[in-house]
């Protein structure tokens, strides 16, 4: 199963974001949206390490409420 993760763009170098999430941060290429405005403050969805589409933080928070939904569920009923 492959997942994407919203991030938040701290920076940017290029083609390269410096991106956080939950006190985690990454390096992320952005060459895969570069004909799209990216901007420090911006959310990303993040799948392998390339930033591959833009998200507004409503739909970010929305994601992780359901991430946070399925850990909870997994951890609360292990095989």
């Amino acid at each position: 199963m492959c997942l994407a993760i919203p991030m938040q763009v701290q920076s940017i170098d290029g083609f390269m974001a410096r991106c956080e999430a939950r006190g985690v941060e990454r390096d992320v290429s952005l060459f895969m949206m570069q004909d799209d405005e990216i901007k420090t403050g911006d959310f990303v969805m993040v799948h392998i390490g390339y930033a591959i589409q833009k998200v507004s933080p409503q739909d970010a928070q929305t994601a992780w409420e359901y991430y946070d939904e399925i850990f909870y569920t997994l951890d609360s009923h292990p095989e």
